[in-house]
């Protein structure tokens, strides 16, 4: 969201609360990207919003809305998620061109970081709780596929060197057909999170909870484990080290996608980009998606 639109959702999401009879004097911006995370006070209540205004608002819509079902039966399977806020209706609100939805604010504790063994353990049993649900979701491989648009697309990756642009064209589609062959040889497919991240694990006085749900997809569980650190990945069990290491080149090059397109918002996007396809380029032993982050936000 440009700036000036972040500080009408916001006035939107404390509108919204306050027409719940929830008690709002003040709002803090925690995360500001495509979607705002704002912590209304005193009453506590943590409020996605997003823009809802155009056809793609009509998606965030969607998004939204099957992310408070997915969290609801989530809850009732006792997964380490994020819930809803208790206190009003858990549905999608809508005013003056955004939607939200409302959640329960936890309190950090220290430490912030998760440890690597209850970071795996908290991830395990979520894919535990998703395997006892059964929901229409994306295929990861619809993911590849938006990734692999947006490189054949100039109009959409302007920026997009050429050189660049070929190396991330062919390693999504080699490492797509090697997950594929690697599928037909026996790999679980399961409902996941999608994109399990530190960003995505809280640190509360319950353990590791997961948020933002509206990447979940269905594919194998290692999908999900190269978007953890590389010691939270070695702790769960029985994974199969072929296909993580062929989850992890193919997500590095879906990720470099994204940040070179043209609408991307995340902070710094251009040069988490450029970090990227250069760990492509050096090629294994293939580092995790935070190492790669972390290097960018270094330099």
């Amino acid at each position: 969201m440009q700036t000036s639109e972040a500080r009408r959702a916001v006035a939107a999401a404390m509108s919204m609360a306050s027409g719940l009879d929830l008690t709002v004097d003040d709002a803090i911006v925690l995360h500001h990207s495509n979607r705002l995370a704002v912590r209304l006070v005193p009453c506590d209540v943590l409020a996605r919003v997003a823009a809802a205004t155009d056809q793609a608002g009509q998606k965030a819509h969607r998004v939204a809305q099957f992310e408070v079902d997915l969290a609801q039966r989530l809850a009732e399977t006792e997964s380490p998620v994020g819930t809803l806020e208790p206190r009003v209706e858990p549905r999608v609100y809508q005013r003056d061109g955004f939607v939200a939805t409302l959640w329960t604010y936890y309190e950090p504790v220290a430490p912030r970081e998760v440890s690597p063994a209850d970071y795996a353990h908290a991830l395990e049993r979520l894919h535990a709780g998703m395997r006892h649900l059964d929901v229409t979701t994306p295929h990861f491989t619809d993911r590849v596929a938006e990734a692999q648009r947006l490189v054949a697309s100039r109009d959409h990756t302007p920026a997009l060197p050429d050189t660049d642009r070929q190396l991330l064209s062919a390693t999504l589609r080699s490492r797509r057909r090697a997950i594929g062959e690697i599928g037909d040889r026996g790999a679980g497919q399961q409902l996941l999170h999608g994109e399990p991240h530190p960003g995505n694990v809280l640190s509360t006085k319950y353990g590791p909870l997961f948020i933002d749900l509206e990447t979940c997809c269905r594919g194998p569980v290692e999908f999900d484990l190269v978007h953890v650190p590389e010691e939270v990945s070695e702790r769960y069990p029985d994974a199969d080290q072929e296909l993580l290491g062929q989850c992890r080149v193919l997500v590095l090059a879906m990720v470099a996608a994204w940040r070179w397109d043209r609408d991307d918002q995340f902070p710094d996007g251009r040069r988490a980009a450029r970090e990227l396809v250069s760990a492509l380029r050096q090629g294994p032993p293939w580092p995790a998606l935070d190492d790669v982050f972390g290097r960018a936000s270094a330099r």
